[in-house]
């Protein structure tokens, strides 16, 4: 594709916070699609690694690491500099996404980010609960602020590609779903009617789906965690508690689950590590697999969007949760961390697009329980096809560029929609700007459950009465 579109214009600033894999993918994005000043993309990173390619697309570079004492200080001259509004663009790590997200939106400019993430220590808190390093406790917060102060500049949370892009696979695939089982319906306008339309096809729950079998030439080395994306971002969320959203069709629960206090009740907690939760799953590509059930925002999110509630009282909610095998060097890195009681490698690496040989990243939604069982909808995207697309990312950094790329045209159109999670953008809209990025994108029906072709050598601890029932989902220990 030669004569890429070009969706809107951004006249202030566009300040982007991070500059790692995601960072720099987003930056060929910016110049192909959104008519702008190069001179006022300001990049705020630490490191003077991507000096020289900041130099080449002419953006500013601000090397400072924002703390919780110097943003303010640092990001309001960057937000206030320019003639037009600003958009930050937040894709860092150790930066409060809420502190700066309350930041933007004083100032009056726009904002994106692709997690909630907190200040340093969060995670690693050993003085903390599990509940409150959570990302429950994460998103609360965010809402609490949403609903203090409504209104007023765009803010979008959580628009990667999970959490984002795959809440729009989830409209997507229900709508697909309710199609094929014969069903008359008005497509849902309203969060309740989305809901509704979800209870009526039957759907018991849905796993984000995910499968990367993008390798490199060179083998892992010993005491290097690497990956295809984020090393910071994976182990730190991979160290949180396991947490799903609770589906009310669940007729068991596990003994090491914790449900929360507060908050809109979607959601329980392991007292164990999402990175070393394993998980049975489906993909197109390999079939059945093993995943680790990392906890995401989207598992929180769809949950409650999809829930109804009659007199109070919650009558139907999906079960959700991240489904995710990464690449063969990240579970190679993984069982290498945990070997060494959770204490992570000294070097990390992510592979650049070209090192990797082939493979691809398959990312989807799968519903299931309803009555063609289950229906997997999702991108399966090629190392190939990235390289063909655009520059300075692989697979999974193109599915999540391109989502954040989708969102701040959704921004631009909606300028004061106060603060927006993704699961209430228009999935129409946002896929249809995201789509020439994603390779085959792709709804697959399969008759694959849980309890199928399991090999019986030893007792199990099933339901055979329902096969959807996390019992049966759950790998145990």
């Amino acid at each position: 594709m030669t004569n890429w579109p070009v969706y809107g214009r951004i006249d202030g600033p566009v300040v982007i916070i991070g500059f790692g894999s995601i960072g720099r993918g987003i930056l060929p994005l910016l110049r192909r699609h959104f008519a702008l000043d190069r001179s006022q993309i300001i990049v705020v990173e630490p490191s003077d690694e991507n000096a020289g390619l900041l130099a080449t697309f002419g953006a500013q570079h601000i090397k400072v690491a924002l703390t919780r004492e110097n943003y303010r200080n640092v990001l309001t001259p960057l937000l206030t500099g320019g003639a037009g509004q600003a958009f930050c663009v937040n894709l860092s790590v150790d930066t409060s996404s809420l502190d700066i997200m309350k930041l933007t939106r004083e100032l009056g400019s726009l904002y994106i980010d692709t997690v909630i993430e907190p200040w340093p220590g969060f995670y690693y808190d050993h003085k903390a609960d599990p509940a409150s390093r959570s990302n429950y406790a994460l998103r609360e917060e965010l809402l609490a602020e949403k609903r203090a102060n409504p209104g007023g500049p765009t803010a979008i949370s959580c628009c990667g590609a999970n959490p984002g892009m795959v809440s729009w696979f989830v409209k997507h695939a229900l709508v697909d779903v309710a199609r094929d089982l014969g069903m008359e319906f008005d497509e849902p306008k309203t969060r309740r009617e989305w809901a509704s339309l979800m209870r009526a096809t039957g759907v018991k729950g849905i796993h984000i789906a995910e499968r990367d079998t993008q390798r490199s030439r060179n083998p892992k080395p010993l005491d290097t965690f690497v990956n295809t994306w984020s090393v910071d971002g994976f182990v730190s969320e991979g160290l949180q508690p396991a947490e799903l959203g609770w589906g009310t069709h669940e007729k068991w629960i596990p003994d090491h689950a914790r449900a929360h206090d507060t908050g809109s009740g979607a959601a329980i907690f392991l007292l164990g590590p999402g990175a070393d939760t394993r998980v049975r799953s489906w993909c197109p590509t390999p079939g059945p697999q093993l995943g680790y059930l990392v906890t995401h925002n989207e598992a929180i999110s769809i949950a409650d969007h999809f829930t109804v509630r009659e007199g109070g009282e919650v009558v139907y909610r999906p079960t959700c949760h991240y489904a995710y095998h990464p690449s063969n060097d990240a579970v190679l890195s993984l069982h290498e961390m945990f070997g060494r009681a959770g204490q992570r490698q000294t070097k990390a690496h992510i592979l650049s697009e070209e090192e990797i040989i082939a493979g691809r990243d398959e990312l989807g939604v799968l519903l299931y329980g309803h009555a063609k069982n289950a229906y997997w909808y999702g991108s399966r995207l090629t190392i190939d096809e990235a390289r063909q697309n655009a520059p300075y990312q692989n697979a999974t950094g193109m599915q999540v560029t391109s989502a954040v790329m989708a969102g701040m045209v959704w921004a631009l159109e909606h300028r004061m929609s106060g603060i927006v999670e993704a699961d209430e953008m228009d999935y129409h809209f946002c896929l249809r700007i995201q789509r020439p990025y994603l390779g085959t994108v792709e709804g697959i029906y399969t008759d694959w459950t849980p309890l199928t072709d399991r090999p019986g050598f030893f007792p199990e601890d099933i339901d055979a009465s329902d096969p959807w029932q996390f019992r049966n989902v759950l790998v145990h220990s």
